[in-house]
């Protein structure tokens, strides 16, 4: 079994630390991570320069790029070997219902996935860390259960949320989809020490679907949420009336 784990928080960072601390013994492990915290970048690759590659004291491979740009360069040409699973994680906060098509953490799982490499980006709920440990002895959990016994042949992909406890091992596991935001916050204006006005990205909106079945939900009831993504974008119960539309 190889394993390569990356994260979006940065090679520093204490949930990837505790991620990688938990896979051990579970084969073979590289570690590609960015070089400063990437949240936000989505699946962003850097096409606009030369990317530069480093190995920190604790053999941990790091690259001044983006959370895809160091699975994607991992996976053609760096590594000598093509990995059997891609984690990512553990992520600062939780990546849930529209966090996910933002989240750095989400793509560096997506990156390997759409290499045909099955992959489970995972986060914790709450930011600070709190249990991190705790959360890696899950993210352990899951990820021999899902290798014990895979859900199928083809690659998947899977967003773990798991909540800052103390017990979150013996917490339920329920497999959910994902739920939706209000619209994000307005920015935060200030100004610069020239005048000049500059523009802070406002916080994330409330969960405006939390139903039963939601990542929200099941994470907000004390649950670990499990939730199978995938990258087809296509709005297929739209295509009728589109094709109708064009033939019109």
């Amino acid at each position: 079994m190889r394993i390569l784990i990356a994260n979006d928080d940065g090679y520093l960072a204490p949930g990837l630390a505790a991620l990688v601390r938990a896979c051990e013994g579970l084969g073979e492990i590289d570690v590609v991570a960015p070089e400063q915290n990437a949240s936000g970048t989505s699946n962003s690759l850097t096409l606009n320069r030369p990317l530069s590659a480093y190995t920190a004291a604790n053999g941990f491979r790091y690259f001044n790029g983006t959370p895809s740009d160091c699975v994607h360069v991992a996976l053609t040409g760096l590594l000598p070997h093509r990995p059997d699973l891609v984690l990512s994680g553990i992520n600062n906060g939780a990546n849930m219902g529209d966090d996910t098509l933002y989240s750095g953490t989400v793509a560096a799982a997506m990156e390997g996935f759409l290499f045909g490499i099955p992959a489970i980006a995972f986060s914790q709920v709450e930011k600070g860390w709190a249990h991190v440990d705790e959360a890696a002895r899950v993210a352990r959990s899951i990820v021999e259960h899902v290798l014990a016994s895979p859900p199928s042949a083809a690659p998947w992909l899977l967003n773990v949320n798991i909540p800052n406890r103390a017990d979150a091992l013996s917490l339920p596991r329920e497999v959910t989809r994902l739920g939706r935001r209000h619209a994000s916050q307005p920015v935060i204006r200030e100004t610069n020490p020239r005048g000049e006005p500059i523009y802070w990205i406002g916080p994330a909106g409330d969960a405006r679907d939390a139903a039963s079945g939601t990542d929200f939900h099941a994470t907000a009831n004390g649950r670990i949420s499990i939730t199978p993504l995938q990258v087809d974008l296509t709005d297929h119960a739209g295509l009728p009336a589109w094709r109708e539309w064009m033939a019109a």
